[in-house]
Order: C-alpha cells, then structure tokens, then sequence
C-alpha cells in the first residue's frame, strides 16, 4: 500500500523545515571525500522538493549552509558553493515545471559573487510560481537574524517611525528575513543529532520535531511521508490542555 493514503492532506505542516544534516557522515563510511557527500545530499533535496509539492506543501524550509559553516575548511566550503551554483543551474526546469518558487534567507552577501548571481538569477525566473515557496537558509544564523531585527527595530524607533509600545510579536516578525512566510510546524532532522543548531529559534517556537538517524544523502519519500504521519498524529496544544483543544 502506498504510504501516502495514510497522510491527511488536510493536516499537513503549512511550513516544513529540515535541517539537512550526515552528508560528511554518509562520506566517510564508504570511504569518501566529504564532498562527495554533498554532492549525493542534492538527490535527497531533489526527491523531498519533488515530493512536498506533490503532498500539498505550502513552504519547505531547507537548512543549506549556516554562518557557523564558513568556519570549515575552505576546500569543503568552495565545494558546497560549487555544488549550490551547478545545483541552481540544473533544477531551474524542475522548479519551473513544479510551479516552486525560490526564495532564500541568510546574509548571502557573504557568498562568492559566482553563487550570488546565479542564486538571484533563480530566484528572479521563478518569482512568479505559486505552488509551493522553497526557501533555502544560505549563510543564515537565526541569532544573527535576531539582531539584525533587533537593531531594524532600533533605528526605527530612534528615528521615531516606531515607539517602544509598538514592539510586539508582529513587529519581529516583520523585520526577520521569513516575514513573507508563516512560522513553522514541524521540522525534520536527519542524521541522528538532537540539537537545532542555531535554526529558525523564533519561527519555531511551537513546532514538532522530528529526529531521525537517517543520514541525509539516504532520506527519501518515504522518510518524508513517515515524519509527515508522525506529526499528524501528535496533539499540538499551543499551551492549552487537551480537553481545550479538542
């Protein structure tokens, strides 16, 4: 029976977010240089991309580079912004052809000049699609987000734009790099590790979360539909008890 007759459509997370992680890991077990890694993490991006749009997902989040990142090895970083441009390159036809818009968050000014334009190049030629928006975490840091927030907001108020009672969760929320989209439901973690890694901290607030020891080059469909039931079968309160909520 396929799996996906047991994922309620009507249930499903209006925003995913998936920190992407074991592709050194899932190298250095065959043997392999960490890049290669990399390199068969793309397939997994391709299946699950493919995949959300064809549930019904409305926004999938994919955690690709964070600012702690740069600090590896330049070899590994060059190979990572090698295979971002090759990557954009190729899936452009299967984002066109999905109706997937591209978007991305992070201080991608640090990017190299290559990775940039071909980034907004993409970014450009699928601004119109509506189906589903695919936001990828380039260069970004959710601590690094906040304060950038937090200093808008600042020199918002120094200029007297905003006043200190103005500042709510809606006033955040508009100066962080995902103003445009919801918070999240349910995130995804791969690779067996049950951290956050620096993620999204405000968006997540009131998200599942989902820990599998999968190794993201191996996570497929499959997967994905599995972490997808297993958040349709969690009560989600939002600090209500269960009697409230239901």
């Amino acid at each position: 029976m396929d799996i996906t007759t047991t994922i309620n459509t009507d249930n499903l997370p209006k925003h995913l977010a998936i920190i992407m992680d074991g592709n050194g890991r899932w190298a250095k077990k065959q043997g392999l240089l960490r890049a290669i890694g990399h390199e068969n993490g793309t397939k997994a991006v391709k299946q699950v991309v493919e995949s959300c749009a064809k549930l019904g997902i409305e926004n999938l989040t994919l955690y690709a580079f964070s600012t702690e990142n740069w600090n590896r090895p330049k070899l590994e970083v060059d190979a990572l912004m090698n295979i971002l441009v090759n990557s954009l390159k190729k899936e452009l036809p299967t984002l066109i052809k999905n109706n997937i818009r591209l978007n991305t968050i992070g201080n991608t000014d640090l990017l190299p000049s290559k990775a940039r334009r071909q980034l907004l190049d993409v970014i450009e030629q699928t601004k119109g699609n509506s189906r589903m928006t695919l936001t990828l975490a380039l260069s970004y840091g959710s601590r690094e987000e906040l304060i950038s927030a937090f200093k808008k907001i600042t020199e918002k108020i120094n200029t007297n734009q905003l006043t200190v009672a103005d500042i709510n969760e809606n006033t955040i929320n508009e100066h962080l790099y995902t103003h445009d989209l919801p918070d999240v439901d349910l995130v995804i973690r791969t690779s067996g590790e049950h951290r956050i890694s620096n993620f999204l901290l405000w968006q997540i607030a009131y998200a599942e979360l989902y820990f599998t020891d999968i190794l993201w080059p191996d996570f497929r469909e499959k997967d994905l539909h599995e972490a997808i039931i297993s958040y349709q079968q969690r009560e989600r309160r939002f600090g209500k008890t269960s009697e409230q909520v239901k």
